[in-house]
This record gives structure tokens, sequence and C-alpha cells, in this order.
């Protein structure tokens, strides 16, 4: 199981409704503390990571002051930001990059990103681009860690900022914890901005929906009773979408997906913009690729609805449609939507008889306090100055600290009982 390797406890608050604390890493800044456009408190990342280099871009671009520098990291198979966390706690991790053409050399690189030990996605950066890529997973250990690592040669990862927040335990539970959900789309359809922190309290990042065609309404109820498990916030709800023509439908874009098909994990939100009189009825059903794949969903006036599928397939031909049933007299509507990509299996992490001998390693000698996150994954991965084997349950074979120029006794890591070469 993952274990703390290094525990930062520098408590970094944006504090939701609910209590919980969010971390707004701002990466090779060393502020400390400055507040954003959206009430949001950032610090440097000194505190979080000691290797790699900070830089300041040279994109004239203007996207936040957040995005004005980065670390860059020229050294490792792999480096990590590792945050203590509650074992079991389900968060909402957001990894962001903009490569502003810092070294001057008009190449961004392309690298790999990780979560406790866990692949999570190629990051495919560019000159004036911001790429950003988030994941929801619930923690296995008392620490979670966030890896960016090399993957072609002279192509150096970097991160430009790391936000974490804490989501409640109910919350996105439609699918197994032992899988992630990444996010590909978060949709607030009809609205003409981004809405985030302060108006969601979990700082979800809700942008204004992508439709070939369609008309946007507001909804004329003062207020949306928000009862349902993944707590949409109000600014969401209170707008919608419909088609332009009463036989059309409404086109949910799944993003960029492989031709390949791939499970995904949709939730769609809904609630009636107007008070429907006797003779007026609003139904549709989700179609793919042309079948019903829903029961009838008729949205609440004054209420939210969500409707979710963890059971959906779908590859670059896939078509998501919602179609008026026979029997409505209007037409389909959507507040906003949410897809996600269905992780493989979370793997356990690394045997915690070694972890436990490692960080009395780490805690006898302060120089190998820079390695954290799993010590044997990814697999291609590891520690520098760790072997693994990875049947099953990965275990640490072999330590060479023959580099560091170590003095003074060795701590006990009798625990480490697969270890063949030291």
């Amino acid at each position: 199981m993952s274990s703390p390797f290094k525990l930062l406890v520098l408590a970094l608050c944006v504090l939701s409704a609910s209590g919980n604390v969010a971390y707004n890493i701002d990466c090779g800044s060393d502020s400390e503390g400055f507040t954003d456009e959206n009430s949001i408190i950032w610090v440097g990342d000194n505190l979080f990571n000691q290797n790699g280099m900070t830089q300041a871009v040279q994109s004239n671009k203007s996207i936040s002051h957040v995005m004005e520098t980065l670390r860059v990291f020229t050294t490792r198979k792999k480096n990590c930001y590792s945050i203590k966390a509650d074992k079991g706690a389900k968060v909402l991790v957001r990894a962001s990059f903009f490569y502003g053409n810092y070294d001057n050399k008009s190449s961004p690189p392309t690298f790999d990103l990780q979560f406790d030990g866990n692949y999570w996605d190629t990051v495919e950066t560019f000159s004036d681009e911001l790429v950003d890529r988030e994941v929801i997973y619930v923690v296995k250990g008392e620490t979670t860690s966030v890896c960016v690592a090399q993957t072609k040669p002279n192509q150096f990862p970097f991160m430009s900022a790391l936000e974490i927040r804490s989501l409640d335990s109910l919350m996105y539970s439609n699918v197994d914890s032992n899988f992630a959900l990444k996010l590909d789309t978060r949709a607030a359809c009809g609205a003409n901005e981004t809405i985030r922190y302060s108006n969601d309290i979990y700082d979800r990042i809700w942008s204004p929906a992508v439709v070939t065609e369609g008309i946007n309404v507001t909804s004329d109820a003062s207020f949306i009773s928000n009862n349902v498990a993944d707590n949409p916030p109000q600014a969401v709800m209170q707008n919608a979408i419909i088609p332009t023509s009463p036989t059309s439908g409404i086109t949910l874009l799944t993003g960029e997906v492989s031709s390949a098909e791939v499970p995904i994990y949709l939730n769609m939100y809904f609630s009636e913009v107007t008070e429907l009189n006797s003779a007026q009825k609003r139904s549709f059903r989700l179609y793919k690729d042309s079948q019903p794949f829903s029961e009838p969903i008729i949205p609440p006036y004054g209420n939210a609805l969500e409707v979710s599928f963890s059971n959906i397939t779908v590859s670059s031909s896939t078509t998501l449609i919602l179609l008026a049933t026979s029997d409505s007299t209007l037409r389909p509507l959507i507040n906003a939507f949410e897809i996600f990509h269905i992780s493989d299996v979370l793997t356990e992490g690394t045997d915690s008889k070694d972890v436990e001998g490692l960080t009395s390693l780490q805690t006898q000698f302060g120089v190998l306090h820079e390695w954290s996150s799993d010590p044997c994954l990814p697999a291609l991965f590891t520690w520098d100055w760790v072997n693994c084997s990875t049947n099953g349950t990965p275990r640490v074979t072999a330590l060479d600290l023959s580099s560091f120029g170590l003095s003074g006794l060795l701590p006990d890591f009798s625990s480490m009982d697969a270890i063949e070469t030291m």
C-alpha cells in the first residue's frame, strides 16, 4: 500500500462550504501566497518539490498569473509532488501545463503523467496553449502523489500548477473505487462563461457547452433545489439548451476518443426551465447510435435530476443524442453533462513492508528524501536507486546507495525481506 515518503503538512486553504481543504500549488513560484481572480489562494511549490529548476515563461500570451512560471525536471525517471491526504478520501486532482517557450527553443515536450503509481495520461504540450488534465479517485494511502515522467530524449517534463480538491465520499460513486475517472468533458449548457469556484464549492470547471445548433434558455425558477449526489452548482442548473428545431435532438460531444471502444462514465443534469401546464409534457430519451439507451427522462421544475451511466463504451464513431419521446409536446433540454474515461484497475502499490523500510532509510539519510510516490510503480519508473519485482504485489529486490556518499549507522529496514542485492 502507498504510504507517506515525505509528509507535507502545510495547509493551503480554500475552504469549501463543507470544510474541505484544497491545495493550490503554483509550480516554479516562490510566492508565499496570493489570491487570484476566483478568490483562490495559491502558494509556491518550494515545500513540495526541491528537485527540478524554476523557470519563467517567455510567451506574451496572457492566461493567468499562475501560468507565468513552471518547474522543469531534467533528471530522474520521474519527479513527484506528494501531498498528505486521508486514506479513503475521494479527491479531484487537476494538473496544468503551459510551455510558453520558457527555454527559448520553441520545442514543447511530450511526457507521461502519473498518480499514486498509476499511469494517468500522456501530455502533449504546445507553445502557447494551456493543457490541463483532471482525475477523480480514492486515495489508498496516507499521501497522494502526482508525477511527471520523461519518455522521450531531451523532452523534459514540467508542471505549471497542481490543484487537489476533496470531494464528498458519495460523489461520483457509481463507479467502483478501484477505478479512476479521467475527465473528458464538463459542460454547462446555456452558459456564456466558465463556472467554477466560488459558484462550485468543489472548484470543478464547467465550460460553456459547444453544440452544433441549439437555443440557450434560462430557468424562471428563483431557486433550484439540489438534492442529487454529485451536487452541480446552482449557476449551472439555471441555464439549459434546447434544440433549434422541434424535430431535432441534442448531441452530446464526447471529446477526443480513439477508434477502438473505450468505457466512459456519463453524468447528465436536468431541470425544467418553466412550470408546465397540463397540456404540456417534456419527455425524451438518450440514444446511442440510434438505439434507445435510457428510460424516458422528465426534468422536474424547481429541482435537479441527475441521470448517470457507467456502462457505456464509445469510439470516435459513437453518437449520443437526446431525442423527444412520441408523447412529448416539447423539445428535449439539458442543463449540464460530464463525460469521464474510466481507468484501468488502480494499483494497490508496493508491499507495505518495503514502504516501511524505505521510510526508515529516508528518515535516517536526508539526501533520500527527494524521492516520493510509489517506489516500484509504474514499472518503468521505479526510484533511481531501487530495483523491483512486479510479479503480483511489487517488492523491492535491490538497493543501490553507492552514489550518495552516505555515512552513519544504517536504520532497521529488516522488514524489506525480498532484498537480494544491496
